[in-house]
């Protein structure tokens, strides 16, 4: 399957990207940011990120920003579903970057693998519901120890400025809504991507039944930011 994405993001870290990477919603588009997203370099100042403990499992780690950092003072296993990226990622200098599927962490680590995870990049949004948030989240407690704490992002619906981000879709429920887009680079088109987006509120309702509850929410100091950062801790 063609991945314009991580193709593109790895184009532009060689110094080959030779056009935009599109974010397209039908005749909407915009110019997705590589360098602001992917190659700013993390400062190692977050408190929530520093507050994770190692062995760490980097979930969609991207090109590995936040890895290479983090790997500095613990151990860190950083994935991503696109070859590209991981490749990246190494290139980048990411000591432990792997291609995994973050739908098949049970199947590829061991139980209690890590101490703590990571998942920056709303990608937990893919799964697609509440119910998917839940079981992607059940899974990642299962490869992450009894005292294991989390951080995972997303975009809350409940701000007025969620409504702003391309492909937009408002649905009935409070605190939940979609985004729907796919990339495109040099011709190639990548598969539609169906994101939940889900207030925090709505997170808490989605770790019931899991070993994790929410312990805390950096919506960081814009008022109208729709975007936050969620620390997750075992119960």
């Amino acid at each position: 399957m063609p991945d314009p994405y991580g193709r593109a993001i790895r184009e532009f870290a060689q110094g080959e990207q030779s056009e935009p990477l599109w974010r397209l919603d039908g005749a909407d588009r915009e110019d997705h940011p590589i360098r602001a997203f992917y190659f700013t370099p993390y400062d190692g100042t977050d408190p929530l990120l520093e507050s994770l403990d190692g062995p760490l499992l980097d979930v969609g780690s991207g090109v590995g920003r936040h890895a290479v950092v983090l790997q500095e003072r613990i151990e860190v296993v950083a994935t991503d579903v696109s070859e590209h990226l991981v490749e990246t990622a190494r290139e980048y200098g990411v000591t432990d970057a792997r291609v995994v599927d973050m739908f098949e962490l049970q199947e590829t680590f061991p139980r209690d693998r890590f101490q703590s995870a990571l998942a920056i990049g709303t990608q937990l949004g893919l799964a697609g519901s509440l119910r998917g948030v839940s079981a992607l989240l059940a899974d990642l407690a299962c490869v992450t120890t009894p005292d294991a704490r989390a951080v995972v992002d997303a975009y809350d619906p409940a701000r007025a400025d969620t409504a702003k981000l391309l492909g937009y879709r408002p649905l009935p429920e409070p605190g939940l809504a979609h985004r729907v887009f796919h990339f495109e680079y040099e011709g190639d088109v990548g598969r539609e991507l169906l994101f939940l987006l889900f207030s925090p509120e709505r997170l808490r309702e989605a770790v019931v039944g899991t070993d994790w509850r929410v312990a805390d929410v950096d919506h960081g100091d814009d008022a109208a930011n729709p975007y936050y950062r969620a620390a997750l801790e075992k119960r």
